[in-house]
């Protein structure tokens, strides 16, 4: 998404939130929106089953660099999301960033520059950042 982009979403949704305008709504309706954004993935794995999670311990050897773990780490998550799986997931994760964009209103941030910043310490710290 450019810096413009998301600048215009931001204040859409700026726009279009009258009726959680407080913090605290916004903060309680991230934190749910978030939550069915996890129930829409676990949904997908135990209802549809376009997904499926075989965890085990990470198989990272002794002698691997860190860059190189990398190459050794799984996600852990096996198959891909059906058509109605990934559109009701799009739909929360749109809910989740709306709200994140209400936050940031709130709080007079701009995604964007936050993006941003993030970008460039995550850049900067590469491999290193450990996430």
């Amino acid at each position: 998404m450019s810096d413009k982009n998301c600048q215009q979403f931001q204040n859409t949704v700026s726009e279009c939130l009258v009726r959680h305008r407080s913090i605290l709504d916004v903060m309680s309706k991230l934190q749910e929106s978030s939550a069915h954004v996890n129930r829409a993935i676990v949904k997908s794995i135990t209802t549809c089953g376009c997904l499926r999670v075989d965890a085990t311990k990470q198989p990272i050897p002794a002698y691997a660099t860190l860059p190189e773990m990398i190459d050794y780490v799984q996600t852990h998550l096996e198959g891909s999301l059906c058509p109605n799986c990934l559109e009701d997931l799009e739909n929360e994760l749109g809910n989740t960033l709306f709200y994140l964009a209400g936050l940031c209103n709130i709080l007079g941030l701009r995604m964007d520059r936050i993006i941003c910043r993030e970008n460039d310490r995550l850049e900067t710290l590469g491999v290193f950042n450990l996430t």
